[in-house]
């Protein structure tokens, strides 16, 4: 059994750590209200947006098609990995990593992949690789559309230049605090819905449905690439708040248990120097 300086020390060690884990649960928990009440308040405008774009895009001509919209034979694969630039977020990194991990040696295993990463941790995995085109983890460091949309040009550019025939995003889609989903959107090229021949929609554009398409599919790519960014920042501070709790609550755990342990060692301590006691007691007498 460990000596009582040593217990003593590891409860000291217990107790800090489990304040710094506490404190960081309730950083994350402040900062999850405000991501949260962002990503909730965002989502039905980018998914409505993304609904009209691709209703449109559906019921226009092959000729008349965007550019954006333009099928090819996948040759070269872009996937853009969304992580945090910090760790202690449980599973939330290694998730997105190893699901991208996963498109590159599985899904797209015999096309040329390359990595647009947005987040330090997704740049430390993948940049071994020396296929990381771009990093753009310093988004985070003021996470505004106008930032965000800057990253959706530049994807725009490659893909209409045929740097790339497929543009993929992988990112944490938030549902709570302990329940983060991983997902693999289509960013480019754009898949317009199948049209329902049945529904006979007459409505009059002002200007051309192909001229607002054009001017929607730029705003609409934004926009969703924005949200996902969003997503993905409202489910860190979940992870790392849910992360941190546990972590907490293991702490506390570990130090009763030592606790008891050192109690236990400091009664026999006790009890030992007691017979001591007694014994020389009693060698005294004889």
């Amino acid at each position: 059994m460990a000596n009582l300086k040593e217990i003593r020390n590891r409860i000291s060690s217990v107790s800090s750590t489990m304040q710094i884990t506490s404190a960081m649960k309730m950083v994350s928990a402040a900062k999850l209200k405000k991501a949260q009440d962002a990503i909730t308040a965002m989502r039905p405008y980018a998914d409505k947006l993304t609904e009209l774009l691709q209703s449109l895009s559906a019921t226009l001509d092959a000729d008349s098609g965007s550019k954006f919209a333009e099928q090819r034979d996948v040759k070269k694969v872009l996937l853009v990995a969304v992580t945090s630039n910090r760790g202690l977020a449980g599973a939330f990194n290694s998730n997105i990593i190893k699901e991208v991990t996963k498109l590159a040696s599985e899904t797209y295993a015999n096309q040329e992949v390359s990595y647009v990463v947005i987040g330090k941790k997704a740049n430390d995995a993948f940049k071994k690789t020396n296929k990381v085109i771009a990093n753009s983890s310093d988004v985070f460091d003021d996470l505004t559309f106008d930032n965000v949309a800057e990253i959706a040009e530049m994807l725009m550019e490659k893909f209409v230049n045929g740097d790339f025939d497929k543009i993929e995003v992988v990112y944490n889609k938030f549902k709570n605090a302990a329940t983060q989903i991983v997902m693999t959107e289509q960013f480019l090229p754009i898949v317009p819905v199948e049209s329902d021949s049945n529904v006979n929609l007459d409505y009059i554009f002002e200007p051309s449905k192909v001229e607002i398409v054009e001017q929607l599919i730029p705003k609409s790519l934004k926009t969703q690439l924005y949200k996902s960014i969003r997503d993905s920042f409202a489910s860190e501070h979940g992870a790392r708040m849910t992360a941190m709790h546990k972590a907490t609550d293991n702490a506390t755990e570990l130090r009763d248990q030592l606790k008891l342990t050192y109690n236990k060692a400091r009664q026999a301590a006790i009890t030992n120097e007691i017979l001591e006691i007694v014994g020389g007691a009693e060698a005294l007498n004889n």
